[in-house]
């Protein structure tokens, strides 16, 4: 993919156009993320008090007794959102679902142990870990180009 940016101070608005030999999923792609106007920021919920958390400071969302938590370098936060709404909300390129309960995030992703017995673990940036479970070792390692 080739990108030109060109400055011309008639424009008062961005103008972006696309060209190409034919309309793919890559191009639908493109599109989409350009034309995505949801909000990106997740608002956690934390001693009283609603904190706004920048989707690149989260290192995994999940679920457990029913409730959505997002842990951050600086410590866990309560989400009021399904999971699912959680992984909509979220760039799809950064952030990959590893199990029913769990969300993770690519870019604080230290390392990932591939085992014998099949299963994936993730270790993150804090020294945390996490496993991949078997239901989602295909689509971690098609992310992974593996």
């Amino acid at each position: 993919m080739q990108i030109e940016i060109i400055t011309d101070p008639s424009y008062k608005q961005i103008k972006v156009v696309i060209y190409t030999d034919e309309v793919n999923d890559e191009v639908h792609a493109l599109v989409k993320r350009l034309s995505d106007e949801t909000p990106k920021l997740l608002s956690g919920f934390r001693d009283n008090a609603i904190e706004l958390l920048d989707p690149s400071e989260v290192i995994r969302i999940y679920s457990s007794a029913g409730k959505v938590f997002a842990a951050t370098r600086d410590g866990e936060y309560t989400l009021r959102l399904r999971l699912y709404e959680a992984e909509d909300r979220l760039a799809k390129s950064d952030f990959v679902r590893v199990s029913v309960s769990e969300i993770i995030n690519l870019r604080k992703v230290k390392n990932f142990n591939l085992n014998f017995a099949g299963t994936i673990c993730v270790t993150f940036s804090d020294s945390s870990k996490s496993y991949v479970s078997r239901r989602y070792v295909a689509e971690i390692k098609k992310v992974l180009g593996i």
